[in-house]
């Protein structure tokens, strides 16, 4: 879908972009074979060919943070299939302080491994391994996980990011992770099922404060099925985005799965 996105040239909104679809300018070869195509108008027409040439220069060089600036964040999805290779599933855990509020885990699935960075073990350890991921797939990300990070740990992140919550809400999919989670099928383990943030935030202490290493082993559990689900929800989301991006489906208008992702 990358290669098919026009949405980030000067003067190409949607609506500009399913014409071009629509005249058979399916990608960016297809593009500049078109030179330009004939549905361009205005800014479009004269700055659109200079941003495709780049935008195939910088894909050919993995330049993921060139197209984080350069696409809208909202549409940051459409580069899932073009840097899944170079995906961090991601999601953090606190000790639920209010003012003085602290991450306790880190986790990130990165397709392949489960990594986890833990408050007085390896936390620190967090920022050099991140920083090597093209795109960060979080839930809420945008509203919680992030900002934290970026004020505790004082680092940036240039990685394209998706967003999992507000693109299942384009889907018709709103709600908390768990409640969505179930909604698609996704089952939790016996050990953490029927757990939430606030039930992380007791283990930390608990674990903190008495040394429960059961507590411990929960909290870790908890934080790792957080990461791993989410790759069934960008893998049930990803095809419905792009037939609502085609106009094959509008987005928000889906009905509730029947079948979980596979």
């Amino acid at each position: 879908m990358l290669e098919s996105t026009f949405i980030h040239c000067p003067g190409v909104g949607p609506a500009t972009e399913r014409r071009l679809w629509a005249a058979g300018v399916a990608d960016w070869a297809a593009f500049l074979a078109a030179a330009p195509p004939p549905c361009l108008r205005g800014a479009a027409r004269g700055f659109a060919p200079d941003i495709v040439r780049e935008s195939i220069e910088r894909l050919a060089a993995r330049d993921h943070a060139w197209f984080a600036s350069a696409v809208p964040a909202r549409e940051h999805w459409r580069a899932y299939p073009a840097f899944a290779d170079r995906a961090a599933f991601l999601d953090i855990e606190t000790t639920g302080g209010g003012e003085y509020d602290a991450v306790t885990v880190i986790g990130v699935h990165d397709g392949r491994q489960l990594h986890q960075f833990v408050r007085n073990e390896n936390l620190r350890d967090f920022p050099d391994f991140v920083r090597e991921k093209a795109l960060l797939i979080t839930f809420f990300g945008t509203g919680f996980d992030l900002p934290f990070l970026r004020r505790e740990l004082r680092m940036d992140f240039p990685q394209l990011h998706i967003d999992l919550c507000h693109v299942l809400r384009r889907l018709g999919l709103s709600g908390g992770l768990k409640r969505i989670e179930a909604a698609l099928g996704v089952a939790r383990s016996p050990e953490t099922c029927g757990l939430d943030g606030w039930d992380a935030v007791r283990l930390w202490w608990r674990w903190h404060n008495a040394d429960d290493g059961r507590a411990r082993d929960t909290l870790l559990s908890y934080n790792a099925e957080d990461v791993t689900n989410m790759r069934a929800l960008i893998e049930w989301a990803y095809p419905r985005m792009v037939a609502a991006a085609h106009g094959e489906d509008e987005a928000g208008q889906s009905s509730t799965p029947d079948a979980a992702p596979t």
